[in-house]
């Protein structure tokens, strides 16, 4: 694969500035050709709104005003919440268009309306007004907007990954959680696995360095295998992993449906799908670069320029660039991340929009390890290393490289029904070559014992979606229902060298002293390609669903899909001796049902319950080297949700059980023979669980994100599995923007708390447990405004330096306290 960002990457080392604006004038570049050719189209009026409203809106708090001007006008508003606190209206009575309406409604504040070529409005402060511009916020007719960059909140106002209805959070029939653009700059969540350690009901069990399959998140007891990008599934069974190095800063938003997802996602399993949502262009120009340092070197620069290209407005789009480099808490672990992301937006005619993409995101990591040291001495003693032990040797690495490219075109034939079609491609490449001291078990007193894991793994797959769907609503019996019908296609292909893992001919792999250990001995073996293989991975499904409204209170929700997977796998062996295989497996017309209800208590609460069922056919293999058969089962769900402040504020309380056959176990210390853990399927297991949260605004200029979750996984004989996941967890953040201090102080702080974990059959005899008790770590954060463009965030993490480890299967230790400062400059 080419690599975008190879003008960008000199030997000697540059500042993240110069790094983050180089990668916005190359996404400049490759954007070019598009933009012109799109800038000769002719330009499209926007349409005139001349409709006008009843209002009878009471003189009051200037933000109630505007709240009730857009539920009247069913229009969209955009303006600043710093702009109008502490601001009053004299209201409005009568009949107005909108114009005039919110003319009416800003005299004497100090605020202009400018409405948007969509029909919508923004709030800007007339000529000379002081007040600080800190972030735009939408407001709908409902409340929040699906959007959340810039709205301030800890919550959003729609999700469609469970259904792709546009529904709120209240009116999905499972639990759904929404890490926004707010919350991932409050806290500094850069990576997938920050915004995953700070998701209700995630987990994350990390073996090692994050950049290979050793970091894994959990939902409800069972690894998250469902990615999704735009709602766009990301397939590759093979190594999934490794979506969980993305880079957050081109995401708007994280969703994250909980539970079984098989109606959109086909085949898959019950744990959870986490949805990445992009950035978008604005409708208004708008600019920052930010600027962080922090502990252990780490340096962070990101550039994000986007708006209207013409006047018209009509053809918008966005550049974002990133260049991140750090040492570790980890000796020796060095990282690199290079991400950039281009979108342009043209509106073909009034009802129809065109959408074209591409990102790139690089990870790049010297000194890695896939594990950490052993946990036990040959005495059966506990080891007791430094936090900043390293495991790695130093020829080491992992180099995970993805771009893609998208495009997508939606037309709204009326008020009621749009169609949407997308076709993307992603071209992933990874190698990582693995040498870590995780084997054997050290001598306390001469530091021998111990091994190294050596091997290689690479590939360069390529994917390629599309995705067709048709989403709208009609009237039956005096109601408004909604429905959605599509099909999807996704395929995965790849041609891979095959390495020996672990044993290597000709190659000592003990390591002489542990406690003397720099990493340099012993010296990487040779590891030449052994096979050649070929993989290809193709899922298809048509799926339908509807929302029935049997009453004002009361609907219903009821889909299907009909999913067809085949899966090839051809090796190719170079040692004659070794029998070539070809591998095929595959499965048509698998039936997934969907069944959903929500029933409203009042205008706050409402009970929902769900059901569906679990179908994944499985990777994993048993020691003989046999894979296992396809996971099974089905999934319940009831609970309770509410929304307060127009879906500001959300509440949910679920209670879920899922039964599943040929659940994968791992089985500690043996192997497949292709050098990959071992696996046993055990059936008649049960998960039963219960997950409360609150998310969003408190008051105002107060937002607070609480969640508990317990889950208890367990097998026919009710024995539990799955130990090395908490089945406990509390997670809370919350600021508060202190109006009165200077330009508006932001403090903000938060604690994660896990039960213990723990894994038996471990140690030097296979006989013993390792547990990690319970632990809480303590998060600050505080902003302040500098000027009215600049402001600066302080992070402060792991205030009270827990050590903790983050799994159960080696020495690997959370980070110690650490922190780090940000300057955002907006333009």
């Amino acid at each position: 694969m080419a690599n975008p960002f190879r003008a960008f990457s000199p030997s000697l080392r540059v500042s993240p500035l110069h790094q983050a604006v180089r990668l916005a004038l190359l996404g400049a570049t490759l954007a070019a050709p598009l933009v012109g050719g799109l800038l000769l189209a002719p330009p499209v009026q926007a349409q005139e709104r001349a409709a006008e409203f009843d209002f009878a809106i009471a003189a009051g708090s200037l933000e109630a005003a505007l709240m009730e001007f857009s539920a009247t006008a069913g229009v969209t508003l955009s303006f600043a919440p710093q702009a109008v606190h502490g601001r009053q209206s004299a209201g409005l009575q009568g009949r107005y268009a909108s114009d005039a309406a919110l003319q009416a409604l800003l005299a004497g504040s100090g605020l202009q309306a400018q409405r948007q070529a969509n029909g919508s409005y923004s709030l800007q402060p007339v000529r000379d007004d002081s007040a600080l511009n800190l972030g735009v916020t939408t407001v709908t007719a409902r409340g929040l907007d699906a959007t959340t960059e810039g709205s301030g909140s800890y919550t959003s106002g729609s999700s469609n990954t469970a259904l792709k209805l546009p529904l709120s959070l209240r009116e999905t029939p499972q639990a759904v959680s929404v890490i926004t653009r707010q919350r991932m700059d409050d806290q500094n969540l850069t990576q997938l696995l920050d915004v995953a350690r700070q998701t209700p009901g995630l987990s994350v069990n990390q073996a090692g360095n994050a950049g290979s399959d050793s970091s894994e998140i959990y939902s409800r007891g069972f690894a998250v295998e469902n990615y999704q990008i735009d709602g766009e599934q990301l397939l590759d069974s093979n190594y999934n992993s490794i979506f969980q190095t993305s880079d957050m800063v081109i995401y708007d938003r994280v969703e994250v449906l909980r539970g079984a997802t098989g109606l959109m996602n086909g085949i898959g399993t019950p744990g959870a799908t986490i949805n990445l949502v992009r950035k978008r262009p604005t409708a208004r120009w708008q600019s920052s670069v930010t600027l962080k340092g922090g502990s252990w070197d780490y340096q962070r620069g990101e550039l994000d320029v986007g708006g209207p290209l013409n006047a018209e407005g009509t053809l918008r789009a966005r550049i974002v660039g990133a260049y991140q480099e750090n040492d570790s808490y980890v000796e020796r672990l060095h990282e690199r991340k290079q991400v950039l992301y281009g979108i342009v937006e043209a509106d073909l005619s009034p009802d129809t929009l065109l959408t074209l993409g591409m990102d790139a995101q690089y990870h790049d990591a010297d000194n890695h390890s896939r594990g950490g040291l052993p946990l036990f001495n040959q005495d059966g003693s506990r080891t007791d290393w430094s936090r900043s032990d390293s495991a790695a040797a130093a020829w080491a690495s992992s180099e995970r490289h993805f771009v893609s490219a998208f495009a997508t075109l939606e037309h709204q034939f009326n008020d009621a029904w749009k169609v949407r079609a997308n076709l993307s491609q992603g071209r992933f490449e990874y190698d990582e070559v693995l040498g870590y001291a995780a084997g054997g078990n050290p001598n306390p007193a001469t530091g021998t014992g111990v091994n190294l894991w050596a091997g290689r793994w690479e590939a360069k797959p390529v994917q390629t979606g599309i995705d067709l769907s048709s989403i709208g609503s009609f009237a039956l019996f005096g109601q408004e229902h909604d429905a959605v019908l599509g099909y999807s296609r996704h395929s995965t292909d790849y041609k891979a060298p095959g390495y020996n893992l672990w044993w290597h001919d000709n190659w000592d792999w003990s390591i002489e002293d542990i406690y003397n250990w720099d990493g340099k001995q012993p010296a990487r073996p040779d590891m030449p390609a052994v096979s050649r293989i070929d993989t290809s991975e193709q899922q298809s499904g048509a799926y339908a669903n509807t929302r029935i409204r049997a009453s004002d209170d009361l609907s219903i929700i009821l889909g299907g899909r009909v999913s067809n997977w085949e899966s090839t796998k051809k090796t190719d062996n170079f040692d004659p001796s070794q029998a070539d295989s070809v591998d095929k497996r595959s499965e048509s017309g698998v039936f997934t049902p969907y069944a959903g209800v929500v029933y409203d208590l009042d205008q706050h609460w409402s009970l929902y319950a769900s059901y569906t069922s679990i179908f994944k056919p499985q990777s994993r293999m048993t020691n003989t080297g046999g894979y296992l058969d396809p996971l099974e089962g089905v999934g319940y769900e009831i609970g309770s949700k509410a929304e307060f402040f127009d879906g500001r504020l959300n509440l949910g309380l679920a209670l879920y059980q899922i039964e599943q056959d040929n659940l994968a176990v791992a089985v500690p210390g043996e192997f497949a023979p292709d050098g990959s853990q071992a696996y046993r399927a055990e059936s008649g297991t049960e998960t039963r669980g219960v997950e409360v949260e609150v998310n969003g605004e408190l008051a105002t200029d107060w937002q607070a994100s609480v969640s508990f979750s317990r889950n208890l996984v367990q097998d026919a004989d009710g024995h539990k599995l799955n130990t090395n996941i908490p089945q406990n967890t509390f997670k809370l953040f919350t600021s508060y923007t202190l109006r009165g201090v200077g330009n508006g102080l932001t403090l903000g702080g938060g604690v994660n708390w896990q039960s213990e974990i723990y894994s038996d059959g471990v140690g030097p005899g296979r006989n013993q447990r390792f547990t990690q008790d319970d632990y809480a770590l303590v998060d600050l954060m505080a902003r302040y405004p500098l000027s009215r463009q600049l402001s600066a965030t302080l992070n402060l993490n792991n205030l009270l330096d827990e050590k903790y480890y983050t799994s159960t299967s080696s020495s690997y230790y959370g980070a110690p306290r650490n922190a780090s400062l940000g300057l955002r400059l907006e333009f």
